[in-house]
């Protein structure tokens, strides 16, 4: 299988050090770091972004390769001191494309999702959007752009990315000389944090020189309050991606003229009017179930978590041998069920109408690929006889739509 692709072992390997890090706060008696809910959003957000990225790593390689090829402004050799000025000119790119990601609105747009758990352990370094993998790229332009090549480039992004991982934890503390070097997890905790004195801080990915030198570094003094500073009441998926672009939205709609509709667009966010966001809450977001409940189906919510990593893992490593068809099956039904896991948490009224639409996605592929599509037609009139008869969906909301008592 010479074109597997390999990368698909990180996916397993990905879950392999969340169970180590559940199993030492669990030995440790941390347990209460973790959160169940917060963990299968932050999964859920994780599985699409490394799906949709798929369709779109291919198209950033050619174009880093293109912008080598007709744009290098020098001709860098592959040598072995080569490597490590290419780690330091990535770090200093991350650093502001990240810096940049918390001063503009519509970059923090795509990265502020990054930000939203309340939580900070292993799950949330997977919680990156797509719209934050497609700005963050572009940015990596800039290094083929300075005559690094591109299968360097992708290299050293694979190292700088998967060193990240391990800085989203609160089981590694003070590493002593090391932090005078590497951004450890207590710095970056720091980075996640919504207290005062630890906003805007500690931007560096795994250098911590340049937070000293642009002036933004700050060490974890005081136990970080993590999260937002006005946090998001939802565990939707699609709240939690689009919530921040409505209410740039709503904020340009409350103004008049161009200048001033780009200055909230391209502004910072804490100038951002701060009411937007409860008046949008208000007018999208149905009334929560108090936290003196805890969602009974948990395994059927597992499964599905499950169900959508193992397609993830497939697709990743043979994507080249799956037809078009296959991958689109794939992606709709993996953020379909995404979708589902965030509505089930939320106990939306219309997830019911959701689980109808996968089953008829799942049937749909199924037929087609059989080439028996007129099946479909009696499949659809069969599930609304049965709806009828046996009122399937009050048992749903019945059974489903339901929380126990802590």
């Amino acid at each position: 299988m010479s074109h597997f692709n390999y990368l698909a072992f990180a996916i397993p390997a990905f879950f392999v050090f969340l169970f180590l890090e559940y199993g030492l706060a669990l030995k440790l008696k941390k347990t209460h770091l973790f959160k169940y809910e917060s963990s299968i959003s932050n999964l859920s957000i994780g599985i699409a972004e490394r799906l949709l990225n798929l369709f779109i790593s291919a198209s950033f390689y050619s174009l880093f390769f293109f912008i080598y090829t007709n744009y290098a402004l020098f001709s860098i050799p592959n040598t072995w001191w080569v490597w490590l000025l290419l780690i330091l000119v990535t770090d200093l790119i991350w650093y502001w494309y990240h810096r940049l990601g918390h001063e503009v609105n519509i970059l923090w747009a795509a990265h502020i999702v990054h930000h939203q758990s309340e939580e900070f352990n292993f799950t949330v370094s997977a919680r990156i959007t797509v719209f934050q993998a497609l700005i963050r790229n572009l940015f990596w332009c800039v290094i083929p752009l300075l005559g690094f090549h591109p299968a360097m480039v992708i290299t050293i992004l694979i190292v700088h990315g998967a060193y990240s991982f391990f800085t989203h934890t609160q089981l590694i503390k003070n590493l002593g000389w090391l932090e005078y070097i590497l951004v450890t997890p207590s710095i970056h905790g720091v980075h996640h944090a919504s207290d005062q004195k630890y906003l805007d801080k500690n931007y560096g990915d795994v250098f911590v020189f340049w937070d000293k030198i642009f002036g933004t570094f700050q060490k974890e003094e005081e136990q970080p309050r993590y999260g937002l500073t006005h946090p998001v009441k939802s565990y939707s998926f699609l709240w939690q991606h689009f919530h921040y672009y409505l209410e740039i939205l709503a904020a340009c709609k409350k103004v008049t003229g161009i200048n001033r509709k780009l200055k909230i667009v391209f502004g910072h966010p804490s100038r951002l009017d701060q009411e937007i966001r409860p008046m949008l809450e208000k007018k999208y977001l149905q009334h929560k179930v108090s936290s003196s409940y805890r969602f009974k189906f948990r395994g059927y919510l597992n499964i599905q978590i499950i169900v959508s990593v193992i397609l993830l893992t497939l697709i990743t490593g043979l994507y080249p041998f799956f037809e078009a068809t296959d991958k689109l099956f794939i992606v709709g039904f993996v953020l379909l069920t995404l979708i589902n896991c965030g509505a089930l948490m939320e106990q939306r009224k219309w997830i019911y109408n959701l689980e109808y639409t996968r089953l008829l996605t799942v049937f749909t592929y199924i037929f087609w690929k059989a080439d028996h599509m007129e099946l479909l037609l009696p499949l659809v009139v069969l599930l609304f006889i049965a709806e009828q008869l046996f009122h399937i969906s009050h048992l749903y909301r019945h059974y489903v739509l339901r929380y126990d008592k802590v």
